[in-house]
């Protein structure tokens, strides 16, 4: 016992959670020979000794500022503001005495994010090159070890290095090549704090505090609250399980005194553990932000340097929200408006999602920029499509000490920012936008018409749009649009735009406009103004038991004679296609006219009557009073054509496939037209999500590796968009 509560007591005094009863002084990490120290602003020093300890910091030859150490052992002092130089001796004196050398005065700069930030200068473009001519002695960097932790931390395990061939091989490499910049036009040192890990989400990084006041975060505040035992939702509610745990203690012995079985133990709350005790610790919110940000605080530093985004990728607008926590928190920490610069993450494949999803998160990183006093760099034009750490990160620092130079250091003649959205009108038959931060004008970057940017009118789809540059403005039209109403570019997860100003940085994706709300329905199919919605269903959403988006059964009155289905359909970049097909009602019941789900106990392998096609498919066969069967049932099926249907084949899944058990299959939902030996429509294994079958016309079986006519095995829903089926009924007269 002995043993193990030594062992416990060293672990504590590592961690600095407790005092040794008598203690030299002593100095957090983040404090060290060969540090930089901010210029031109008040420099907190800190640290630990006795309680009631008087302790001295002196800098090179200034009058030396003395404390007393508080009951908790703690010190701090404010050395007096100094401008750039060294280097310095920094003398700590108390019981002993602490001395630090070769000390700068700068400019100190933060780094943190993911992956990209912690990709160091050895991983970069030409590595070895700039590695053998990093002989910068006045650049110094600070790495602080990946750490989680559940309460704010006093410090790390690190030491500060000199920039030489020898280690600046090992620092982050956005911010080396950003204080290479720094350190060559203002000739002062450059101090960079490195706290960053690969592959986390922006959350983590996050204060409590930050999180506060803003409502679309407001559920991970909650989950920070009832985590913190300081606070009163903690309290009650743990107090409240250990209420259920005396009672079932108490019950328990008497279970046991009565020779009685016993219940299990009530489960403790999940809400109650500590944040970095959960699983994977470096996701939790705030568990960075205590183990690798507040240590540093409140070291004195002039801003920071943000590279993040690709965990949160896919949270669109919600992302602005959590940039203004992150922001908010760390100013709140410095008791600052520090200036905050973010690097767009670069396109990336992110496997098969929708391409579109980055256009909305590229929107979301550039709404940030309403926050003051912050910054962002585009890499659109440096990235690496199939590699999310593009390793150009050269031209990455560089503009990040563009921004700084610019709007820190007053540098205002820079420019610092490629073009800029600021405004669109609609002239005619064309689009104009007009730009801010032109520089010395627009220009193409590979002297190319202008690319990805995209119109959309008011019975169109977005169409790939020409582009020309006049002055501040482009002017965008397409001959297939008469009628413009929005524009976007660059909304594609492999866009590599070429629109920059002629200091060489690129535009960032954005959109603009009102994009029209197509009623294909209407506009195309005059018959379904006689008829009435029953169900609406965004195929996106389909699963085993499906919830339709409208649902109209209880407002359909009398009954019906005819039934229609409408499947809109539309891939990226693509027109949008769609199928109209009505029939004579096949079953008064209107739950088993949707989508045949074992819930809705539909089973039809039959024919029907009078049915009207129209598509914007030309290979579709369109008329009136067509013949026809449908394939709606939740079960399994095979090719065989057990039901007799014309012109279907018993080796093919086609227009007549023979149901087989079990009813909780694959699933089909079929149309077709035998005598063209053709499926209008298909959209089977909902269940599946977005790896359902889905189609118009005939399917090309090779596609599936299945000999299938009908969209059976093809997997392929994902493809689309856009995916809204819609089912009509017409009442009897």
């Amino acid at each position: 016992m002995k043993c193990i509560l030594s062992l416990t007591l060293a672990a504590l005094l590592a961690a600095g959670l407790v005092t040794p009863a008598s203690a030299n002084v002593t100095l957090p990490h983040v404090f060290g020979s060969h540090m930089v120290l901010q210029r031109d602003q008040a420099l907190p020093v800190w640290g630990w000794a006795d309680p009631d300890e008087k302790v001295s910091v002196q800098i090179g030859d200034q009058p030396a500022v003395t404390t007393i150490a508080n009951k908790a052992g703690e010190w701090r002092v404010a050395l007096p503001k100094m401008t750039a130089g060294g280097p310095f001796t920094v003398k700590i004196t108390g019981k002993n005495t602490i001395m630090l050398d070769d000390v700068l005065v700068g400019e100190v700069w933060l780094c943190s994010g993911q992956s990209n930030m912690e990709m160091v200068v050895a991983s970069c473009i030409n590595a070895q090159e700039e590695i053998a001519a990093a002989n910068y002695p006045k650049i110094r960097h600070i790495k602080v070890p990946k750490l989680t932790a559940s309460v704010p931390g006093k410090d790390f395990d690190g030491q500060w290095q000199v920039c030489s061939p020898e280690t600046a091989g090992g620092f982050t490499a956005c911010g080396f090549f950003m204080a290479r910049e720094l350190q060559k036009k203002l000739n002062v040192p450059i101090g960079i704090l490195h706290s960053s890990w690969g592959g986390t989400r922006i959350e983590p990084w996050t204060t409590p505090a930050g999180f506060a006041d803003l409502p679309a975060l407001a559920d991970i505040q909650q989950k920070i609250v009832k985590a913190d035992p300081h606070l009163v939702e903690f309290k009650d509610g743990l107090g409240k399980y250990l209420d259920k745990l005396e009672a079932w203690t108490q019950a328990t012995r008497q279970s046991i005194a009565q020779e009685k079985l016993i219940v299990p133990m009530p489960e403790f709350p999940q809400d109650f553990v500590p944040l970095a005790a959960r699983s994977g610790p470096h996701g939790q919110p705030t568990t960075l932000y205590n183990a690798m940000i507040h240590p540093l605080v409140p070291f004195g530093i002039r801003g920071a340097i943000w590279y993040q985004g690709e965990s949160n990728h896919v949270e669109g607008k919600l992302y602005t929200e959590k940039m203004k926590a992150l922001i908010k928190g760390w100013r709140q920490l410095w008791a600052s408006e520090l200036p905050f610069y973010y690097v767009q993450i670069a396109p990336y494949h992110y496997g098969n999602e929708n391409p579109t999803v980055m256009g909305e998160f590229w929107e979301a990183q550039a709404a940030a920029l309403e926050i003051s006093n912050t910054g962002m760099v585009v890499i659109n034009d440096i990235g690496d499509y199939k590699n999310i750490h593009p390793t150009n990160k050269q031209e990455v620092g560089r503009r990040l000490a563009l921004l700084a130079l610019k709007n820190v250091y007053g540098q205002s003649d820079l420019v610092a920012s490629g073009p800029t959205f600021k405004a669109m009108a609609i002239e005619g038959d064309k689009i104009r936008i007009r730009f801010d931060n032109i520089g010395s004008g627009l220009v193409s970057r590979d002297a190319k018409p202008l690319n990805w940017f995209e119109i959309i009118g008011k019975e169109t789809d977005w169409t790939k749009a020409d582009a020309a540059i006049e002055g501040d403005s482009v002017v965008l039209s397409s001959d297939k649009i008469k009628e413009p109403a929005a524009m976007r570019f660059a909304w594609d997860k492999s866009a590599v735009p070429n629109l920059m100003n002629k200091e060489g940085l690129p535009a960032s994706a954005f959109r603009s406009g009102k994009v029209p709300q197509m009623d294909i329905l209407s506009l195309k199919v005059s018959e379904a103004k006689d008829y009435q919605l029953l169900y609406a269903l965004d195929l996106a959403k389909a699963k085993r038991d499906i919830t339709y988006d409208v649902d109209r059964r209880a407002q359909i009155a009398g009954p019906i004679d005819r039934v229609a289905y409408f499947l809109e359909l539309r891939k990226r970049g693509e027109p949008t296609q769609w199928v109209y097909v009505s029939m004579d009602a096949f079953t008064p019941d209107l739950a088993k006219l949707g989508v045949p789900t074992v819930a809705s106990k539909a089973k039809f392998q039959t024919q029907v009557s009078h049915m009207n096609v129209l598509s914007s498919d030309p290979r579709i066969k369109t008329g009136n009073d067509l013949a026809g069967n449908i394939e709606f049932f939740p079960h399994n099926y095979g090719p065989l054509n057990t039901a007799k249907v014309p012109n279907a084949s018993d080796a093919v899944w086609d227009l007549g496939d023979q149901i087989s058990d079990p009813e909780d299959g694959y699933g089909s939902m079929q149309v077709h037209n035998f005598n063209a030996k053709q499926t209008i429509f298909a959209f089977n294994n909902w269940k599946s999500g977005q790896n359902a079958d889905l189609g118009i016309g005939n399917s090309d079986g090779r596609a599936s590796g299945q000999r299938t006519l009908d969209w059976t095995f093809n997997h392929n829903a994902s493809q689309y968009v856009v995916k809204q089926l819609k089912v009509l009924v017409r009442l009897k007269k």
